[in-house]
């Protein structure tokens, strides 16, 4: 089931899985040291899928920059045994339809990790300068048009 809910919206099981599952990709799985729980859950949009046995699926978050000039969008994950099932595809549908609903005409800017930039360029955004080192991995930022 598709949720989109605010951080005050979100119960304690999903939010602990929520981190739970956050920390297990990004941190774990990719050898990463850093502090994952940043602050920036707080003032975000999140989105993520529930199974029926109540386990994260697919989550990501949305939020507006600290100078509220461009949204942005991170934290995409899927987790392992979800998938090859078309959850991160419905994810970016529901994460462009929330901002373009609570964000209207505020450009979109992500930070993408280097090996996802193809799955991003499907949903038409475009790489902007060259790629730079954050949290130990090569990302690239990325922008794509006001919806």
């Amino acid at each position: 089931m598709w949720q989109i809910q605010t951080f005050s919206e979100l119960d304690q099981i999903d939010l602990y899985q929520i981190l739970a599952l956050r920390t297990a990709t990004f941190v774990v799985d990719q050898k990463r040291i850093y502090q994952e729980v940043d602050g920036q859950d707080l003032k975000a949009i999140h989105v993520f899928n529930r199974s029926p046995a109540r386990q994260i699926a697919a989550y990501a978050r949305v939020f507006l920059s600290d100078q509220g000039t461009k949204v942005t969008f991170g934290r995409v994950v899927t987790a392992p045994e979800f998938r090859g099932q078309g959850l991160g595809a419905k994810l970016m549908e529901l994460v462009l339809t929330t901002i373009a609903q609570r964000f209207p005409g505020i450009p979109i800017e992500i930070e993408a990790q280097i090996q996802v930039v193809p799955f991003y360029e499907k949903y038409n955004f475009t790489k902007i300068g060259e790629p730079f080192i954050f949290q130990q991995t090569p990302h690239v930022r990325m922008g794509h048009l006001a919806l």
